[in-house]
């Protein structure tokens, strides 16, 4: 056994996480971990590292373990090469173990069972093929090779294809991945894929990526509480039958509720008509002798009181089943100058110099006209991302021509959450969104009467929108983009890689959004399902 979690919780100062997380992960399991943003999956991967302690349960492991998170915060000055050859001491360790076995063994003097034991460490680990492993995987997940580079001065993505191409390498008896797939194109997913299938030991793996849990799961954990409070363990793999099973749980839930509700609207009819009658239909006519009344008032009053007696002993506590995104009711563009101009047009775009282009379309005509769809697809590095900022005019043209109708407003959510720096780590979620209203208002980008209130789109809970921004989760703040892009009833949304951080059930809500919405979408996305889900949208593949 690998690992198990024993009752595990976790709380920050006055904000639990979670409580009440069981598991084992042994030799071939694959475990996915699913769960809203906020719910504690990164958390839990600290746990199961030990770079945190629970506050109660307990976490057992036997073994190596390698984790990679969501983002890789280099030392000043550390290059590829550091963090490959960082990564491969601890096998040239045990390939070094072995020949120093090895020789004192052919001189006479070594020891049979520390033979066998560094030997079959260091088959276990294949120490004698780990450059080539690091080479291959550094090739195949398209991350740079040069050992000079630094890795403050790569992109947010080709950090983390560096820094999981290592961990691969290191072969660690248990893999802890935080959303792996984020940075990943087709390509390099494929040999993920095919690495964790493949994995000899445990891996525990945090992800939205639907297909991913398809491909690899054996089993999968959410960690949104069920109605009885607790984490739940889909123990059939892959994500369509967990899918299946919580789609029914929650089903039977909202019945429950909606059940407990209706009860207890009937009870509530049933004192109130009680203690109307203690009020009306007891008393005696005019007259009548005063201890009658009370003697009929004290029995009505017991009565009542048995009542609320009966209705707190069969009350059965169902806490309400989550909430769903509020997606708003987003305004298609009118024709501006002529009917059927399109939203945004680029012609020819190109950005870079002759010495290298990081968007080059000569000849093409990129138009989303009102209500349109695009789906932008290809491989890292071929311009997806430009191409939104472009049809955005957040990056200027090197070449080409850009026109945007008049009056027409923009929601854009870029691949990464801008870093919020300075003063703003101190501004709450209710404060900013005012603040970018404000702004809006100021530069007549605002509309008053379409303003979409940020309680209202199921995104983020009243009590996370009153934190510091700092103090939310990747997956929060990932939410809250999305919340600042519909904050002025867009006409066009331009979404690059929108299923990063966010969790499952968003992904699928947001996706049959996107669908139905009048207005314009453009989005730009590795995420294969969702690619599947929105095959009957216009394509350009840039590859």
């Amino acid at each position: 056994m690998h690992l198990v979690a024993q009752d595990l919780g976790f709380a920050y100062p006055g904000r639990p996480v979670m409580d009440g997380v069981s598991f084992s992960v042994s030799p071939g399991t694959r475990l996915g971990v699913v769960g809203e943003n906020g719910s504690g999956k990164s958390t839990l991967l600290h746990l199961l590292a030990g770079d945190l302690l629970p506050r109660s349960g307990e976490v057992r492991r036997q073994g190596s373990v390698a984790l990679v998170e969501q983002e890789l915060h280099p030392a000043p000055g550390q290059t590829i090469g550091d963090l490959v050859a960082g990564t491969l001491d601890g096998l040239r360790t045990a390939a070094a173990e072995l020949e120093a076995a090895a020789a004192a063994f052919d001189h006479g003097s070594g020891d049979l069972a520390v033979l066998e034991r560094t030997l079959s460490l260091a088959e276990h680990l294949a120490v004698w093929d780990a450059d080539r492993r690091v080479e291959v995987a550094l090739t195949r997940l398209g991350a740079p090779r040069d050992p000079g580079r630094r890795l403050d001065q790569l992109s947010v993505g080709e950090r983390f294809r560096v820094r999981l191409a290592c961990r691969l390498a290191e072969r660690a008896d248990l893999l802890l991945l935080d959303e792996p797939t984020n940075h990943l194109d087709d390509s390099a997913i494929e040999f993920l894929t095919g690495e964790l299938v493949a994995w000899r030991g445990g891996v525990v793996l945090v992800t939205h990526d639907r297909e991913l849990l398809d491909d690899v799961a054996t089993a999968i954990l959410d960690l949104d509480p069920s109605w009885d409070g607790r984490p739940v363990l889909y123990g059939q793999p892959g994500y369509l039958a967990y899918r299946f099973a919580k789609n029914q749980a929650l089903h039977r839930w909202r019945q429950r509720y909606r059940a407990e509700r209706k009860r207890a609207e009937a009870l509530a009819e049933r004192l109130d008509e009680s203690y109307e009658g203690l009020s009306d239909e007891w008393r005696p006519g005019k007259g009548s002798q005063k201890h009658r009344r009370a003697t009929r008032a004290r029995i009505h009053v017991k009565a009542a009181d048995r009542l609320v007696q009966k209705l707190e002993a069969e009350a059965i506590e169902v806490p309400a089943p989550p909430v769903e995104l509020g997606f708003p009711d987003l305004p298609a563009m009118s024709p501006g100058w002529d009917p059927g101009s399109p939203v945004v047009e680029v012609r020819s775009p190109r950005v870079g110099d002759d010495d290298g282009a990081r968007l080059d379309l000569p000849g093409t005509r990129v138009a989303i006209p009102p209500s349109g769809r695009l789906l932008v697809v290809g491989p890292n590095g071929t311009g997806k991302s430009t191409l939104l900022a472009a049809l955005a005019g957040t990056l200027e043209l090197d070449r080409g021509s850009r026109t945007v109708a008049p009056g027409a407003r923009m929601g854009v959510v870029g691949q990464e959450s801008p870093p919020i720096t300075g003063k703003a780590r101190l501004r709450t979620g209710f404060e900013t969104y005012a603040d970018e209203a404000l702004r809006l208002l100021a530069s007549n980008e605002l509309d008053p009467d379409h303003v979409v209130p940020v309680a209202g789109l199921g995104l983020l809970s009243e009590e996370d929108l009153d934190r510091p921004l700092a103090e939310l989760s990747a997956g929060q703040r990932r939410r809250f983009e999305l919340a600042r892009a519909l904050l002025h009833a867009p006409h066009l949304l331009l979404l690059d890689e929108p299923t990063n951080h966010l969790s499952i059930d968003l992904v699928d809500e947001l996706t049959r959004a996107l669908q139905v919405t009048p207005c314009a979408v453009v989005v730009a996305t590795h995420d294969r399902r969702m690619r599947a889900d929105l095959e009957d949208w216009p394509v350009l593949d840039l590859s």
